[in-house]
């Protein structure tokens, strides 16, 4: 699978964020986007994933499954975590894996997923209840309770401890090393030593 998009522009509230974008990632890579606020990475994810006009350029997903967008064949992870407070944990996971097409929403998946990010003992807990840190980890856990080849990562590291970063990056090399795609928006090192990086707000 590749995904390219060549000459990109994007313009918000009549102002260009960027134009004339390039880039290329496939099976296996991992694309560090980075460069000052506002210089459009949170943007870009959004565009990839379907959330933001395109107003032009050419956005394309090769050897992928041709009956799917790009958007279908994507996760995104933003900035907010998108839970229901008055869900537990398993609710809430339950509750994603089936809006985005589990086949099996309940039952081992869920639990798998919850197991990985190390919220398993806290499944039957309302999500009210939760730190900052153990939501950014429930928002993880649906990267693993519904497989899609690319992972769109908004400063996926926002809020989480040492030993969660760390849990993250093997989870991320685990996606990369079956083929997955990851294009990641961050201000510093997210655990992928062998990402490549586009700098926005550089002569490209």
């Amino acid at each position: 699978m590749r995904l390219e998009g060549g000459g990109l522009v994007c313009i918000r509230g009549g102002r260009e964020v960027f134009a004339g974008l390039d880039f290329s990632v496939s099976s296996g890579e991992a694309l560090l986007v980075t460069g000052r606020n506002g210089a459009g990475k949170s943007t870009l994810l959004r565009l990839i994933a379907g959330l933001v006009r395109l107003a032009g350029g050419r956005l394309a997903v090769t050897g992928g499954d041709p009956e799917q967008t790009i958007a279908e064949q994507a996760h995104y992870l933003g900035h907010l975590d998108a839970l229901k407070l008055s869900l537990t944990v398993g609710e809430n996971l339950q509750f994603w894996a089936a809006y985005l097409g589990a086949a099996e929403p309940a039952g081992g998946v869920i639990d798998a997923a919850l197991v990985a990010v190390g919220l398993d003992a806290l499944a039957e807990l309302p999500a009210a209840y939760l730190s900052a840190g153990q939501r950014r980890r429930l928002s993880i856990a649906r990267l693993l309770a519904v497989q899609q080849p690319i992972w769109l990562l908004d400063e996926p590291t926002s809020a989480l401890d040492r030993d969660a970063q760390d849990t993250l990056a093997a989870l991320m090399r685990e996606h990369l090393a079956g083929g997955g795609i990851i294009v990641a928006a961050t201000h510093g090192p997210i655990g992928l030593d062998r990402a490549r990086e586009l700098q926005l707000g550089a002569p490209q």
